[in-house]
């Protein structure tokens, strides 16, 4: 099918700014007794579904390192890595998932600094700004992923760590209505996928609701290779299944890797 005319960002701005206003399970914050653990070194963080990353993809001691949490709001991993001593920048398409980061940084004295904006274009930051690039699973919201590999290597330090999650694109291969209702696995879509070139406007607003923000698959080609492409070297791997997803029962349906900027 053709592709359709549409702003992916201003749509998913818009999508995940309702979803904060839903409740959604990504927009809702960490508690303060979540911040004070964190505080005393007793924390983790989520990557890929709900399996707490792995401690040693990350510096055992935070402190002072500069952290960017790319397209990671909603007042989750931002506050628990400031917590634990990290300077913190959240940056996400969603004015409303920054202002639960806003919610939690007030509410527990945390600073925390937010940026608004596309995850392809770190225009915002300078060269080798950081020493960590948090990436949990989100790029599935825009529609080529190479501008968000080479943006993530320049504002990394050298030896600086890149932690990124995505989905497995073979979940895509499957009827949506027939998978979340019924969970049954019936394949009905051809890869790389993407909403805007498998149904029309009026089709996704019939399945999926008007206002649902949009998805597109990746290859591992353009994941993995779109990494390697960009200067990283992958140093781990890890997969997890799908929390919300029949799928959950036959595969993997997240992947995360941890990739360093040579030094």
């Amino acid at each position: 099918m053709q592709n359709r005319d549409v702003d992916p960002v201003a749509h998913n701005r818009a999508a995940w700014d309702k979803y904060v206003q839903e409740g959604n399970e990504w927009s809702t914050p960490v508690s303060s007794a979540d911040v004070e653990r964190a505080r005393r070194g007793d924390w983790s963080i989520v990557l890929i579904g709900h399996e707490p990353v792995d401690r040693s993809w990350l510096p055992k001691d935070l402190t002072g390192k500069d952290v960017l949490c790319l397209a990671s709001g909603g007042g989750q991993q931002g506050p628990i890595l400031a917590a634990a001593g990290a300077r913190v920048t959240v940056f996400d398409n969603s004015p409303g998932q920054l202002g639960q980061d806003r919610t939690v940084a007030e509410r527990d004295g945390l600073e925390l600094r937010t940026v608004l904006g596309d995850m392809r274009d770190l225009g915002v930051f300078g060269d080798a700004a950081f020493d960590v690039v948090f990436h949990p699973v989100s790029n599935l919201f825009v529609p080529e992923l190479a501008a968000v590999w080479r943006e993530c290597f320049r504002v990394l330090r050298p030896g600086g760590t890149l932690l990124s999650g995505f989905l497995n694109p073979d979940v895509y291969l499957f009827d949506h209505e027939a998978l979340d209702e019924r969970g049954e696995l019936v394949v009905v879509h051809k890869l790389p996928y993407s909403d805007v070139t498998w149904y029309s406007a009026g089709e996704r607003a019939a399945k999926f609701g008007a206002d649902a923000a949009l998805e597109y698959s990746h290859t591992l080609t353009d994941q993995i290779g779109g990494q390697l492409a960009a200067g990283f070297v992958l140093t781990g791997f890890a997969e997890a299944p799908h929390q919300a997803n029949a799928s959950a029962q036959y595969m993997s349906g997240y992947f995360a890797t941890r990739a360093v900027k040579p030094g």
